[in-house]
């Protein structure tokens, strides 16, 4: 009786022990469970990307674990898209010769693409030699100890226009404008920005001053996106920009993409409501839902909010605003 005893006893313990390593196998801790499923650290893939991400998704599964292999493919893209850091490259692919009255002068027409992108992505603007020569000098101003090393392409008394020296000079462009962005603090300075974006909005601008919307609006388009892969980080620096849009649309009454743009700069804005185009951009808001039958009792809110704390002042409209932009 003893020995039957002792039996079943050693029997229940192992099958307690067995269903103890069993419940600790396929249940997750509470701070396994507490951590998302399909997390991707965007501090990680420094050595080898590709292993990394495979790993990844090896070890991490998809929220739906009914998804299809091509969906699953596509989420994985999605997120690894979602933290890759987004650089810029340079590309000089061609130059032309310009003849203004009296001057004579080469334009270098770059090309700026978003690594991992398609063609949709790119900007192409122009610059020429003397805007190379401002932009260093400037740079140097400020930035003295990290151009040190910083070579730039000469100027010669003859031969600017011969074909050598302008292949050269482009080969050399190229590579000061990748080494440029290559530097954090030049990157994220106002004058390297200035120099890729200002000469643009500036004709931008002086359509809008002149009425010309159309014409602005599509010269600002091709600028926003530039602006905001350069600016990343601060996006209160695009708001001028997007509100000119919303402007232009306005004007050439198509409320709902001025709508559209209009809330991205309020989400900008979101925790800068002391910025200038705060309350005018509200005011041209709250219009614009009026018009679109959309909720535009929440916008009068937060602009009787903001004035409940302001002393009143004279407040420009988001137009006037605008116009006073790149005014020489």
């Amino acid at each position: 009786m003893d020995q039957d005893s002792h039996c079943t006893a050693e029997r229940e313990l192992l099958e307690a022990v067995s269903r103890i390593t069993t419940f600790s196998t396929a249940s997750p801790s509470d701070e396994e469970q507490n951590q998302p499923k399909a997390e991707i650290s965007c501090q990680v893939r420094k050595e080898n990307p590709e292993k990394d991400d495979l790993q990844d998704s090896n070890t991490s599964l998809s929220p739906n674990s009914s998804m299809t292999t091509k969906e699953l493919q596509e989420y994985w893209r999605n997120e690894k898209r979602q933290c890759r850091q987004v650089k810029l490259l340079f590309e000089i692919p061609s130059t032309r010769i310009v003849e203004h009255h009296l001057s004579k002068y080469v334009t270098y027409k770059i090309i700026i693409l978003q690594t991992g992108s398609f063609d949709s992505n790119k900007s192409v603007i122009e610059r020429r030699y003397s805007d190379f020569e401002k932009l260093h000098r400037n740079l140097l101003e400020e930035f003295s100890e990290e151009m040190e090393d910083v070579t730039f392409p000469k100027k010669t008394l003859t031969g600017n226009f011969t074909e050598e020296i302008i292949n050269e000079r482009k080969l050399a462009f190229k590579d000061y404008l990748r080494l440029l962005y290559s530097m954090k603090y030049i990157r994220k300075s106002k004058k390297f920005i200035d120099f890729l974006t200002r000469p643009e909005l500036q004709e931008a601008y002086g359509c809008l001053r002149g009425g010309q919307y159309t014409k602005a609006l599509e010269i600002l388009l091709e600028v926003i996106g530039l602006q905001e892969r350069l600016t990343r980080g601060n996006p209160v620096a695009i708001v001028p920009t997007l509100c000119a849009i919303v402007v232009c649309h306005k004007d050439l009454e198509n409320p709902t993409s001025a709508f559209e743009y209009g809330e991205k700069a309020l989400s900008c804005l979101c925790v800068h409501t002391s910025h200038r185009y705060y309350t005018p951009l509200l005011e041209t808001m709250i219009t614009l839902a009026y018009e679109l039958g959309k909720d535009f009792l929440s916008l009068q809110e937060k602009l009787e909010e903001w004035k409940a704390k302001k002393d009143p002042v004279r407040v420009f409209t988001l137009k006037e605003l605008a116009v006073q932009e790149y005014v020489q």
